[in-house]
């Protein structure tokens, strides 16, 4: 899992999981370019956490610079890109880590607050791998990560703007490791589960974000990353991780109903059980029909 000598963007690193991504890369010889804006859970202020985590993996022996520009401005993530090609001469690994929560249930939610979810987390991702695409294109070789979550996946009360922003990276990531491939450039999405200062914000949490024993702390997540981001990193997989438990995510489709052309509505609606059972379900890749 060598990431040795590889320059490795990293948003949202700061703190939480972005951080424990940062040390492990490091740790193992990668180069790290620390993005954080530095702002609370919602978005919002500004600080030095990119600072401080430079200077610990400094303080380690390791290499890193920090960067904070917003991902979600495309100036601020055309400057990331540029932080590393002016320290170190290239990228070769891309961790889409930023966001932001606005918590609400989607009749109480604005438009203000889907906007400012949907732009950090998928659009502020784009941004920032549009940039470092044609690097990665033209040498040959690239590590894309995209951070998903069970929210986007699965669903969560209270969380349409951050659930449809996480499953929007695996449609991004189902593209972009097509359109990788024939370059070396592989993209997958991570899955976390993890105490962090954007969990505990959430009503009712009792997790303590800031206990490094605790069972599910983000460096039980991060070992994934190490992997996604090495020369032996699978292309367009989903991998959950937490509390060092650590599974894969797929898109299952059953065998279907072929109804032909000249069907009528109540031929669906008779057939219904069988285009909804998923005891024939498989793994898929591809549209059903074409491969049948």
């Amino acid at each position: 899992m060598s990431v040795d000598g590889k320059v490795a963007i990293i948003t949202g690193a700061g703190g939480g999981l972005g951080k424990e991504h940062a040390l492990l890369l490091a740790e193992h010889g990668a180069r790290i370019v620390v993005n954080d804006l530095g702002g609370a859970v919602d978005g919002t202020g500004q600080s030095d956490a990119a600072d401080a985590v430079v200077e610990e993996i400094r303080a380690a022996g390791g290499e890193a610079v920090a960067n904070k520009a917003s991902v979600s401005d495309r100036e601020g993530a055309r400057s990331i890109v540029e932080t590393a090609v002016k320290e170190y001469g290239t990228v070769d690994i891309v961790v889409n880590n930023a966001g932001i929560l606005r918590d609400k249930s989607f009749k109480k939610m604005s438009l203000d607050e889907w906007d400012l979810v949907i732009n950090v987390h998928l659009n502020g991702s784009a941004y920032v791998t549009w940039h470092a695409w044609p690097i990665m294109y033209e040498k040959n070789f690239g590590r894309v990560i995209f951070t998903s979550s069970v929210s986007g996946i699965l669903g969560s009360f209270g969380q349409s703007n951050y659930g449809a922003a996480k499953m929007g990276m695996v449609g991004l990531m189902n593209n972009l490791s097509r359109e990788g491939a024939s370059h070396n450039i592989h993209v997958n999405c991570l899955s976390p589960g993890a105490s962090t200062r954007m969990t505990a914000s959430v009503p009712g949490s009792d997790i303590d974000a800031d206990n490094p024993e605790a069972s599910n702390h983000a460096k039980l997540v991060s070992p994934a990353v190490l992997y996604m981001a090495s020369e032996d990193a699978p292309n367009g997989r989903i991998i959950q991780a937490a509390g060092g438990r650590f599974a894969s995510d797929m898109v299952y489709a059953n065998r279907g109903v072929d109804l032909g052309a000249g069907f009528d509505y109540q031929d669906f609606v008779e057939s219904a059980d069988d285009i909804l059972e998923n005891n024939s379900a498989q793994p898929k890749t591809q549209f059903w029909r074409s491969e049948n």
